[in-house]
Order: structure tokens, then sequence, then C-alpha cells
């Protein structure tokens, strides 16, 4: 007897500006994991493809001792990260919009180590504001020790660090025994922002680790961790083993950071998120809409009365980030490496409607 066939019908549904992860993966990985898919291979990140992706991203950052180590999400990859570098009573500095204090259910402090969050309306952290911090957590041995300090680029409201801004904030940290973590989910929209002038060389140089965001930026899934310092991470491998983050078939990651990385696809891809955006950006400057944050990456907060908001809605899905006053209200809009040009052209024709 057959089975029988079971056709699957989905709604149509409105376009999502609400995160740059709806869509699967980029062509170019899906046909590289066919392609290698019967093809044994070593486990547990010992697998060709992965060693040749660490090594082009040694290439990359100039930095031939970096030790390197891919992981399936960014809360995961930020927990083992933290947890394995901080001593119990130890802490993490980070400002109040970063993802470890307002996006990942308390993971940080539910294995004991306190973040403590500074306001900063750029969602950076600056030399100025580390200091601060530090005279306020001084009275040893009664308040936790500030350890490490923790940042995004770009952050969670779209802004990016200069070099100028980044060499100081490392050259602070040196001075005041701390170590400098950079959150890279999506990294290759900062580095491709029209603005930046950073270069993944730089971000090495000047921070003691870091990682490579593949999740947000055209991968199945996965991130790249970066020590910098490389006796920081002389026995992470440990770390991910007890943690549940190391895979067995490391190959999985592996094959999608070589893809990315062979031919600089993962700086194509951030291009197109950053050119759909600034496209999108563009048309609500025109009609003379301001912005919660100035953003030069895939993310967008333009703020709009209630019923301009109420009538993109009825076409597009988006946050509504945070209200303003009784009668407007700043979304959070996000384009992705797979957002189609035809549909921020007819999102710019609705803008320009309102």
């Amino acid at each position: 007897m057959n089975a029988p066939i079971i056709v699957l019908q989905f709604e149509e549904k409105m376009y999502s500006f609400k995160n740059d992860y709806a869509e699967g993966a980029h062509i170019n990985i899906l046909h590289k994991l066919i392609e290698t898919n019967t093809i044994q291979q070593a486990g547990y990140g010992e697998d060709a493809y992965s060693l040749q992706a660490k090594q082009i991203l040694r290439d990359k950052i100039q930095q031939p001792e970096a030790a390197i180590f891919f992981l399936s999400g960014g809360t995961q990859t930020n927990l083992s990260v933290i947890s394995s570098l901080l001593r119990v009573h130890e802490a993490v500095i980070s400002a109040r919009t970063g993802h470890i204090f307002a996006n990942e259910t308390g993971a940080i402090e539910a294995v004991g180590h306190r973040v403590i969050t500074v306001d900063t309306p750029t969602g950076k952290l600056t030399p100025d504001l580390i200091e601060a911090t530090l005279q306020d957590y001084g009275l040893r041995p009664h308040v936790v020790k500030p350890r490490l300090v923790y940042i995004s680029n770009s952050t969670e409201i779209g802004t990016i660090y200069t070099k100028l801004e980044l060499t100081a904030l490392h050259a602070c940290c040196q001075a005041h025994g701390l170590l400098l973590y950079l959150d890279g989910a999506r990294l290759g929209h900062a580095l491709m922002a029209s603005d930046n002038d950073l270069t993944l060389a730089d971000i090495a140089q000047y921070t003691d680790l870091f990682y490579i965001g593949g999740t947000k930026n055209g991968a199945l899934l996965g991130e790249a961790v970066i020590f910098s310092n490389h006796d920081l991470g002389a026995e992470f491998d440990y770390v991910l083993k007890q943690k549940g983050a190391l895979l067995a078939k490391g190959r999985v990651l592996g094959i999608q950071f070589l893809e990315l990385f062979r031919e600089d696809l993962y700086f194509k891809l951030a291009h197109h998120a950053n050119t759909m955006a600034q496209q999108i950006a563009d048309a609500f400057r025109t009609k003379g809409y301001t912005f919660l944050t100035d953003s030069s990456t895939n993310q967008l907060f333009p703020i709009l009365p209630m019923d301009a908001i109420a009538q993109l809605q009825q076409k597009y899905d988006f946050y509504i980030w945070k209200s303003i006053d009784a009668e407007h209200a700043a979304l959070r809009l996000i384009t992705s490496w797979a957002t189609p040009a035809h549909i921020v052209e007819e999102f710019v024709n609705d803008i320009n409607s309102l």
C-alpha cells in the first residue's frame, strides 16, 4: 500500500523585517553541504573543512597563532566564553542594551556572574564609562570584581565602533587589567557599513577575543570564536565539551565558514543587507521622519506616528521597539542577506505613500 501524499499549504504571509535569520542559508552553503555529504571526516571539529576554514580566518585576521572554535549560536557562545574566563567573584561590564543582559534569559547570571550594566544612548561603551564603573566597584572584598568588558559590533541598536573608539577602549582595558570581548553576531554588517574604518584584522588586534556571527549572515547556524590572546583559548575545547557545545559533526559548522570566507561571501552578503536597509532609511529621511539611533548597518529604528505604523503593519511584520510618546513609537526594521530588492522597492513606495 502506497503511503499517502502529504501536501503542505502555507498561508501567504506579510514580509518580515523582524530579524536577519528568517531565511535558511545561502545556496552556496547548501550546495557545499550536499557535495561533501558522504565524504567521511573526523569528528569534533577536526575535519578537513573546519581546519581549512580556521586557517583562512587566521590569514584574514593576520594572527597565525589565534585559537579558533566553532559553536552553534550566539547565546551559547557568550555563555561558554564568559563563564570560562571569569572566576567565581568576577563580573562582566556591559551596556544596558547588550545582548547578554537584555536578551539571554540571565544566562550569565545563572552561572554565578553578575552583569554590571551601563546606560549609554549609543549602545557603545567608552573609557570614561568603564572607569566610572570601576570606581563604583572598588570596595574590596564586598562587591564583585569587574574583569571582562563585553561589547558588540554592530550594537543591539545598530551603531558601530570606530577604530579610534575601539583602540581607546582596548587601551583602557589593558590599563585596568580587564579583558575585552566583542560579540560579533552582526560583525559583517558593522565592517561593511559605509562609515566603518575597522578591518577584521583590527578587531583581532584590539580585542582579547571576539566572534564572527554566521547565523545572522547567510549560514544555517554557527559562530566562530577567535581568541586573539591564544593563551585564553588554550583549554577552551574542554569548556565546549563540558557545556555540550562541541558537535560530533563539527564539519557542519566548518563547511559553512569555509564557504562564507573562501571568496569573501560573508562580506558580500552583509553589504547587501546594509544596502537594502539604507534604501529604506533614505525613504524615511526623505519623508522627514527621524530615527532613534543613527545606524548605517542593517538595523533601522525610525520614529513614526502610530497611524503610519498601523498602515505599514497591514503589509509588513516588524517590532515596535520603543514608545516615544502617546502618538509616536520607534520601530525596529532589520534586513537580511536575502532581502529581495523588489520587496524593498515596494516598501519604499509604501513609505512614500504614508
